[in-house]
């Protein structure tokens, strides 16, 4: 610890102040968190008891859902912790542990969604050829290569950042440990860790948002293509669950490790909603707008009241 810091631990001064919104803050967020951990889990559970939705598109589905799980709950039990604690601390290390796991998970979120536009392009664009073009050895290949970048792309940013010294001030503007909040309290020259997260977050950007806009630019005029309402329709229901989550988790997040941190209440804004808020409506959105999970849900809760009864 000596040779990474002269302070010890940093303070989280977290959404508010207040006592008595810290407790209310404390409610809702304890609510969001059981919420996430629930929906995400039931996507896992059912997914895999039911043999209709053994195929790639719910085998990545199933890859975001664990992955939900694991993105919040790196930040969100510390800031519940904080919020009824009176000493809002994190050490030094955990901080930066925090941060490793925070943009290890994200980065390969993003990679994930880029693999899953690519299933939804060969669905909706080739639906004779979909078994064939994604077989199962791609689809693992696939999810490997996003838990991989995923990987690199925090563990570059993560030993560059155990290089700094942090002499003081310690207290951060934040509820979570990131590294652009970390930078700024710094006494070391972090010119070269702001332009390698920036510069990562490009390219981990310019690698999966190209195969994110050509598949759905084909998917668009596949749809186009289609001569009835209603077969666009059914067409755009396969495909308009993903682009939501795409457009809710990449926006912000781009935002937040592509921009100078600010300290900013819009920063806080912004990491509720791709590190909180998309963890917790993605398997809303997948459940709730999809008739193949509806459908696995009713047919998993006639066999248990068949078996109970």
């Amino acid at each position: 610890m000596k040779n990474l810091s002269t302070i010890d631990e940093f303070v989280l001064l977290g959404l508010s102040t207040d006592p008595d919104i810290q407790t209310m803050l404390f409610v809702l967020f304890l609510g969001i968190y059981l919420l996430t951990l629930m929906g995400n889990l039931m996507m896992i559970l059912v997914i895999r008891a039911d043999p209709h939705l053994h195929t790639p598109m719910y085998f990545f589905l199933g890859h975001l859902s664990f992955l939900d799980i694991c993105h919040s709950s790196i930040t969100i039990p510390k800031m519940l912790q904080n919020f009824l604690s009176q000493r809002k601390t994190i050490s030094v290390w955990g901080c930066i542990t925090q941060s490793f796991f925070f943009i290890f998970s994200g980065g390969t979120e993003s990679c994930l969604l880029s693999a899953m536009a690519y299933d939804r392009y060969a669905a909706i664009c080739h639906p004779l050829l979909y078994t064939m073009i994604m077989n199962g050895p791609l689809c693992t290949a696939m999810v490997s290569a996003a838990w991989v970048m995923g990987f690199l792309n925090s563990l570059v940013n993560n030993l560059c950042t155990q290089n700094l010294q942090f002499c003081g001030p310690n207290i951060i503007s934040h509820f979570s440990c990131e590294l652009p909040s970390l930078f700024p309290l710094s006494c070391s020259d972090t010119m070269p860790n702001t332009i390698l997260l920036a510069g990562s977050t490009a390219f981990l950007g310019l690698v999966t948002l190209p195969p994110i806009l050509f598949s759905y630019s084909k998917i668009i005029l596949a749809i186009l293509s289609i001569s009835s309402s209603k077969g666009q329709g059914k067409a755009f229901s396969t495909c308009s669950s993903h682009l939501t989550v795409v457009l809710s988790f990449y926006g912000t997040a781009l935002f937040r490790y592509i921009s100078p941190s600010s300290g900013s209440v819009l920063e806080q804004v912004v990491s509720i909603q791709y590190g909180v808020i998309t963890s917790l409506i993605n398997p809303l959105i997948y459940s709730f707008k999809n008739q193949e999970v509806k459908a696995a849900l009713q047919r998993i809760l006639r066999q248990q009241i068949c078996v109970s009864g």
